[in-house]
């Protein structure tokens, strides 16, 4: 029976995915009667088959692009090696053994095709014992020792063979050779997978004859149905090659079948004279002869197809999935005709909603691969129809790399589908229709791709920038390249507009920038268009602006924005010569237009604010190389004046203020000239300020204290930039403000400028102080900075919340300028430093209760941008307190008023205060735990001067249990520290009463004092509960405070000696009963020497601070069992799958490997599965329907707080 070109593509590899079984394995092998009364083949025609196979292996075929660790194996491949001088894995009459082939294919080093050719030598001399060969060389790829002999072979099942080398298995280790990690796994799989691919390279002469690869797959497919991971990984991954090398011979049967009818066809169109019949005999029979492969080949492919990938691809153990997606799109580019149908990608469909990020990244990569050929376009409409909708969802996935693939994948989507048509021929007239394809993506579908510029992974970024950047350049119809960039920026002016995210221009520039050709580098466009009268409206010059600073400072500096994530890498030598050309570039093109650009938008504030930072990127030695350049400085210059004098905004004087101390750097040649044009202006505005200052003094007036607010401001701009003579001022400022404190007329940003003023001259007076002062200067300045102090401290308790806020700060950052360690590299300097009065560090304190731990939601906020700042603001002072606690400026037992609110305040200032307990801990690891306790206690004592209640302890003990969290797992290194916290707390329980108090108030504190009782070593609890003993009367022992604190110290010693009383005594080895008395002696005469020598005694000072907050929920650890495979979607355990194997295959007496427990983080978001392609009922196949709908998505991270250590820097 022979089968036409045209049916064997008809074949459906996936019409169903029911079970079955290969006819080898119906009968015995040892039942070769059956087999002979089947009728006798077609006695082949080996000679022209051999000759045309190697002509179709030839590199005229297509070959499918593989993973990157086959294509070396394939290379060598193709080269095939000489016989004559290779080595040969038997010498002399040497059998070929498994161990030999599986130590060539493990080390990496030995050539297969060799390895490969003398196996095929030993199979022709006995095909039995070949066979054999290869089976026992698959079962110790498996990890099994097992050995499947010629009489388990000739009398036994499969089945039956896998039961037996299920028992030899090792059954207590899970490790077996594709479990590897490292090189080591590697190597062995690359091996492995080239090994399969060379035999069936080398054995295409014995795919047809009805023993060896049918053999091979029976077996294979049984392996594959083993509930052993791994029998079914390693056997599912040589099928899977196998069948790989199977599709390029049908891909090379298929291309030599057309051949040999296309020269059919010519000879039988010749006359019949012509004709020859001898050749056409010839001709037709090779032809039969080819259908006939064609039609076993395909048998086994299917067979397969549906024995081994339907069931495997969702599998539990990620890897097995992994390789049969990895094989499925091998074989779709290889044998499109066969495999590229709905019936085959719709399982690349379905596994896009796998829970790991490995298999979903594999999909969307074959997915990439197949949209890129032209050719395959029309065949994946009704594919893309149908599961669009989860490919847009996946932009979020939570794993970047998968989501940067698929915008990749969403691009190529969008421009295939839309240029893509359908030519009809229409034969004999050759009429050619073309029929359009609809759009692949709709605008609405696109703007969630767009959204995406924004996000804060830069690789994400890029490539939504590169989707971006494809979609304007579409809308662009202009062909001269000046007005395609001019029509390119104005597009994306309107998109920026549109976006609303007017203040992120920098990360909308660093998208675009990879995919940029030209258009964001194009500054004479960019000029001319701000310039020119081009019809641009205030709006979109405002955006303009925007992005070409963003460009610019992209440009000069490459790197990206604060928050991006991005790879830590220095610039190589191409890039800093690029970056410095670039930075020239810029230089040369602005330094004449700048200052008309400044002059043109002088007045804007968001303007100005923009053009001032383009200078800070310039080659500024530009300036001083030619004496033209000078009339632009000078032009620079007197723009920057005039904007100080003219301009009050505070961001606008920020970046006046970091130009000019840009410009007056000592580096440049012409920092002197600057310096000179800016004291003018400074003593300019003193003289202003000093004018209206005796009206000032006398009284307040809305219109002298506006004018003198503005000055002052303008002054603190210029001072900040660069030191200029404040001495004066200084004074006057002062003077201001101590009149106007004690009238308490207070206008909120006169006393603001006036405080700032006043703190830069101290700062500046600090760093710029002689190295060997004179004592009379260094009290003089003391002493302005104890008054300046002073003003601060009143400033605290003020009504007006800016004039509080810039007290505190500067306060916070004066008091580190003048602390103890700023000072102490020089001696003359010692007198500097300022120590808080303990009224200043009470003040600080409240208004950290006050302003700070104060619950924001009783305060009417605008929006939500506004409820950010405010807490970024708090989050500073904290930090800039907290500061002060690190670095010895305020004792450490002050920071009690900050860790009360480590459990209250916790989602917001957490990470602040866990800081600042491990930087604690790291200087004075006694002190710290002692504070913590301090804590404890304070929080204990207010409670007791308000209403008792089981609310208020179970906060405190709460928070003592996040407190204990902070000493970390070394208890070693832990013990001293909590052991004087705890003598600490235990002397505090039994505190003598004081008058009108009654007795014994404090021992309930043990039960607080017990939740740090688990991080104690065993030692230290013993001796502790001796220490107790000896502090509490006995008649406190019965009370249930005792009684709980004890029950924390001894209740590891109980259940140890309960179970000791549980074991034999021949259980327990008699040395280590030795080695732990041993250990212990030691242990206890330390502990008895720290112990007696201690006096600590917790007379400490409490302050009476109050606050109230909720209970934050309790957070339960739960503790299970350690996994090592993670099902698809299922917590039932391998034996409870039904659709995993068959049940058949039943193994007696299997020890299951544990797997891992899936969490709420690893999963994808909640989708319901889509329906097969087909009409056809296939619902056993729909995969993970449960599994699913349970996934949760993970939304790429949003605006966060700032880290921990930029505050603290």
């Amino acid at each position: 029976m022979t089968m036409s070109s045209e049916e064997f593509h008809s074949f459906d590899l996936s019409a169903s995915d029911e079970d079955f079984e290969l006819p080898v394995e119906l009968t015995k092998r040892k039942k070769q009667a059956e087999r002979r009364s089947l009728p006798p083949k077609r006695p082949r025609r080996i000679y022209p088959l051999s000759a045309t196979l190697n002509k179709a292996s030839s590199p005229v075929l297509s070959m499918p692009e593989t993973s990157q660790e086959e294509q070396s194996s394939q290379d060598r491949s193709w080269k095939p090696l000489p016989r004559t001088g290779r080595r040969a894995l038997n010498s002399g009459d040497k059998a070929v053994s498994p161990k030999d082939i599986y130590d060539s294919v493990s080390s990496g080093k030995s050539d297969l095709l060799t390895v490969v050719e003398d196996w095929l030598d030993y199979y022709k001399k006995g095909r039995e014992q070949g066979l054999l060969v290869l089976i026992n060389f698959i079962v110790r790829c498996c990890g099994c020792q097992g050995v499947v002999s010629r009489e388990m072979l000739d009398s036994m099942e499969n089945a039956e063979i896998i039961a037996t080398l299920t028992k030899q298995l090792n059954q207590e280790s899970a490790r077996y050779p594709l479990s590897r990690t490292g090189s080591s796994l590697k190597r062995f799989r690359s091996g492995l997978c080239e090994f399969a691919h060379m035999l069936v390279r080398c054995c295409r002469s014995f795919i047809y004859d009805d023993y060896l690869f049918p053999s091979l797959f029976s077996l294979l497919t049984g392996l594959s149905d083993s509930q052993v991971r791994a029998f079914r990984h390693t056997s599912t991954l040589i099928a899977i090659k196998l069948m790989s090398g199977l599709v390029e011979v049908v891909v090379a049967v298929s291309l030599q079948l057309q051949t040999v009818q296309w020269r059919y066809r010519l000879e039988e169109g010749k006359s019949k004279e012509a004709q020859d019949s001898e050749r056409l005999e010839d001709l037709k029979g090779t032809i039969s002869e080819l259908l006939e492969n064609k039609e076993e080949l395909s048998s086994m492919m299917n067979a397969t197809f549906r024995g081994i990938f339907v069931h495997r691809y969702r599998d539990r153990v990620v890897a097995i999935r992994a390789a049969c997606i990895e094989e499925l799109g091998v074989w779709i580019r290889t044998d499109p005709e066969g495999f590229l149908n709905d019936g085959c990608i719709k399982y690349l469909g379905w596994m896009l909603n796998d829970k790991e990020s490995v298999v979903r990244l594999q999909c969307v990569r074959i997915l990439r691969l197949l949209y890129q050929e032209k050719g395959f376009i029309g065949r994946l409409e009704l594919f893309t129809s149908r599961f669009k909708k989860r490919i847009l969802n996946m932009v979020m996935d939570k794993d970047y790399e998968v989501a940067v693939e698929v915008v990749k994948l969403l691009l190529q989507i969008h421009q295939s589908n839309k240029y893509a048509t359908q030519t009809i021929i229409k034969c004999p007239e050759e009429v050619i229709e073309f029929r359009s394809v609809e759009e692949g993506l709709q605008e609405e579908e696109c703007a969630q791709i767009y959204s995406l510029v924004y996000t804060t992974n830069r690789s994400l970024a890029c490539a939504a920038g590169l989707f971006l950047y494809t979609r304007l350049k579409s809308m662009i119809s202009s062909d001269n390249e000046k007005d395609i960039n001019s029509e390119f920026i104005q597009i994306l002016i309107s998109f920026h507009i549109q976006s609303g995210l007017h203040e992120q221009g920098i990360y909308l520039v660093d998208s675009l920038w990879d995919a940029v050709d030209s258009e964001l580098k194009d500054w004479e466009c960019m000029t001319t268009l701000l310039l020119q009268d081009t019809g641009l409206v205030n709006k979109e010059e405002d955006a303009l602006i925007e992005l070409m600073v963003c460009a610019i400072r992209r440009a000069a500096d490459p790197t990206p924005p604060i928050g991006r994530v991005h790879v830590k890498k220095g610039l190589n030598v191409k890039q800093k010569k690029t970056q410095e050309h670039s930075r020239r570039r810029i230089t040369a093109h602005f330094i004449p237009l700048l200052t008309q650009l400044l002059a043109k938008y002088s007045a804007d504030a968001r303007k100005v604010h923009f053009l001032l930072q383009v200078p800070l990127y310039f080659d500024l030695d530009m300036y001083s190389s030619a004496q033209r350049m000078e009339k632009h400085l000078d032009q620079l210059l007197a723009q920057i004046c005039w904007i100080v004098e003219k301009h009050t905004d505070k961001a606008v004087l920020e970046k006046c203020s970091k130009l000019i101390n840009v410009l007056c750097s000592d580096s440049h040649t012409f920092s002197s000239r600057s310096y000179r044009a800016f004291s003018q202006l400074f003593d300019s505005l003193t003289e202003c300020f000093n004018t209206g200052l005796s009206e000032l003094m006398q009284g307040p007036a809305d219109d002298d204290d506006f004018n003198a607010a503005m000055t002052l401001k303008r002054i603190a701009a210029l001072v900040s930039g660069k030191n200029l003579s404040t001495g004066r001022l200084f004074y006057s400022c002062m003077d201001l403000l101590k009149t106007r404190l004690e009238s308490r007329h207070l206008d909120e940003e006169l006393v603001v400028a006036a405080l700032r003023c006043c703190a830069l001259h101290l700062m500046w007076a600090k760093v710029t102080v002689p190295s060997l002062p004179s004592q009379d200067e260094v009290n003089h300045l003391k002493k302005q900075a104890c008054s300046f102090c002073k003003i601060c401290q009143v400033c605290l308790s003020l009504g007006q919340a800016e004039i509080r806020d810039q007290a505190f700060d500067f306060l916070c950052d004066l008091l580190m300028i003048y602390s103890p360690k700023a000072v102490i590299s020089e001696p003359a300097l010692q007198n500097l430093y300022h120590r808080p009065s303990d009224s200043l560090r009470a003040e600080m304190a409240g208004f950290l209760l006050d302003y700070v731990f104060s619950d924001t939601d009783d305060m009417e906020l605008e929006d939500q941008e506004e409820e950010i700042k405010l807490r970024q603001k708090k989050r500073n002072q904290l930090a800039s307190f907290c500061k002060l606690v690190i670095y010895g400026v305020i004792d450490l037992t002050a920071a009690t008023d900050v860790f009360k609110y480590y459990d209250k305040c916790f989602q917001d200032f957490g990470d602040i205060i866990k800081e600042t307990i491990m930087k604690t801990k790291l200087i004075n690891p006694v002190l710290s735990a002692r504070t913590l306790c301090l804590t404890i206690q304070q929080l204990y004592t207010e409670m007791l001067t308000e209403v008792v209640s089981k609310k208020n302890i179970d906060e405190i003990r709460h928070l003592a249990r996040k407190l204990a969290l902070t000493f970390g797992n070394n208890l070693v290194n832990a013990c001293k520290p909590l052991v004087y916290l705890h003598m600490d707390g235990i002397r505090f329980a039994f505190r003598a009463p004081q008058e009108g108090e009654e007795q014994y108030p404090n021992v309930a504190f043990l039960e607080i004092l017990s939740e740090f009782s688990f991080k104690l070593l065993q030692q230290d609890k013993t001796h502790l509960a001796g220490f107790l003993k000896s502090q509490c009367p006995s008649a406190l022992l019965s009370w249930q405070s005792v009684s709980v604190y004890w029950r924390s110290l001894e209740g590891t010693a109980a259940k140890l000696r309960d179970k000791a009383e549980a074991v034999s005594p021949q259980a327990i080895p008699v040395v280590k009963h030795q080695k732990t008395t041993t250990r212990g002696s030691h242990a206890t005469s330390r502990k008895e020497s720290r112990l007696d020598s201690s006096s600590i005694h917790g007379g400490l000072p409490t302050p009476t601070l109050t606050s109230t907050a909720q209970k934050q929920p309790r957070i339960v650890a739960c503790t299970s069992d350690v996994l090592l495979e993670s099902d698809i979607g299922s917590d039932s355990t391998e034996l409870e799958s039904e659709d995993e194997f068959s049940s058949g295959s039943q193994m007696p007496d299997l020890i299951l490997t544990k797997r891992s427990n899936s969490t709420e983080d690893d999963k994808e978001p909640s989708t319901s599965l889509l329906p097969p392609m087909e009409e056809c009922d296939v619902e056993q196949e729909e995969p993970m329907s449960d599994e699913a709908e349970s996934d949760s998505s993970s939304v790429p991270p949003s605006t966060q707080h700032r880290s921990v250590f930029e505050l603290f820097n």
